[in-house]
């Protein structure tokens, strides 16, 4: 996830200070990558240092003064680019359960072992998941079907390795 442009797109609409956007962002994204306010600040300067946000106005605080800073046209075009550009598609090679297949295969394991191990916890999350849509928000209920969308795509993955596992194992005979 990008921090930046979501920091972006929150000033799009109107200037925001760094506890405004942090609480924002937890609102909609804190269960898909938590954000520390430090990050937040770090960020809020890169975006000065590259032009895509400006100081706006700066009030005084209980603490340090609050900056309240406003996306720039740059900003705005940047943030038009990022929305334009499509995501690359996730890499089964960070896949650790593909790895753990893999590997087990070539050292002898018993891979469907791990892959009925993998299957009970996808599915245990799949139960909770689809539990926690009964009372979730129209924003949340979206979130939640990504996740799920994701954990069948996994599951079925699982099925047709299983069945495979012969052939894996040929394959990979060195």
């Amino acid at each position: 996830m990008s921090v930046q442009h979501a920091l972006l797109g929150f000033m799009e609409s109107t200037p925001r200070h760094g506890y405004d956007l942090k609480r924002s962002y937890d609102s909609l994204f804190a269960e898909m990558r938590p954000l520390r306010f430090g990050q937040v600040y770090a960020t809020l300067s890169r975006l000065e240092r590259d032009g895509l946000v400006e100081l706006a106005e700066t009030t005084p605080g209980q603490g340090p003064e609050r900056k309240t800073y406003a996306i720039t046209a740059e900003g705005v075009t940047d943030l038009e680019r990022w929305y334009g550009e499509p995501e690359p598609a996730q890499s089964p090679i960070d896949s650790a359960l593909f790895l753990k297949v893999t590997l087990a295969v070539l050292s002898g394991r018993d891979a469907r072992q791990i892959i009925e191990a993998q299957r009970e916890s996808h599915t245990g999350r799949m139960r909770k998941l689809t539990k926690a849509k009964d009372d979730a928000g129209e924003h949340e209920r979206a979130l939640l079907d990504y996740a799920l969308f994701h954990l069948e795509a996994d599951l079925r993955w699982m099925d047709h390795t299983a069945q495979r596992l012969g052939e894996l194992r040929r394959a990979l005979a060195l």
